[in-house]
């Protein structure tokens, strides 16, 4: 009927509540779950912290997209040859000009495809990184000074400022779960 000793034991809400009665305790409130971090150590057990990875939504790595436009590229020029060789020699300039401008444009989105931000509180710091189109942006806050608020209501970006900087993160989030997020890094903030 019960558990022994030696073997861990969860009590579920409802047991918990029933020894809560027993003992006329208050229920403790339940902690909130992280929805979008991650716990993560550094190694050493008295380093614990919290992670947020926010990234870009690509459906496509540049690899293979580099592996799509080889091959459109073939298929492309060997039909321009092809109507070369027939004697239609407009063709083949406006080929090249059509891979030139679907290049471009593939490289102005391989170069946003490994775009994110990332959040780390560890240690007293909150340090925000931001990658956009390679380069690395980093701020670091102490913790106490910080400032986590939505811009607007309407679900715009997040800000956090502290000490005479901000930033604003929540890029790759969806505007309604924006919110969220931002009670979750307060909630992060205040000591979980």
């Amino acid at each position: 009927m019960f558990p022994r000793l030696n073997q861990p034991y969860a009590l579920s809400f409802f047991e918990c509540r029933l020894v809560s009665q027993a003992l006329n305790q208050p229920i403790p409130p339940a902690a909130p779950k992280l929805r979008f971090a991650t716990p993560s150590t550094s190694g050493d057990v008295n380093h614990k912290g919290v992670q947020w990875l926010l990234k870009r939504n690509c459906s496509v790595t540049p690899v293979q997209l580099l592996g799509f436009f080889m091959s459109l590229s073939a298929v492309s020029l060997g039909i321009a040859t092809f109507f070369w060789f027939q004697g239609a020699r407009m063709v083949m300039p406006f080929a090249w000009v059509e891979l030139i401008a679907v290049g471009s444009a593939f490289v102005i989105y391989a170069r946003h495809a490994r775009d994110g931000e990332k959040i780390s509180l560890c240690d007293g710091q909150l340090v925000v990184e931001l990658e956009i189109a390679g380069r690395l942006q980093r701020a670091e806050f102490n913790r106490e000074w910080v400032r986590v608020e939505p811009q607007d209501r309407d679900g715009s970006l997040i800000e956090v400022s502290g000490q005479g900087r901000t930033v604003r993160v929540g890029r790759y989030v969806r505007p309604e779960l924006r919110p969220a997020l931002a009670r979750e890094i307060r909630y992060a903030l205040r000591g979980c």
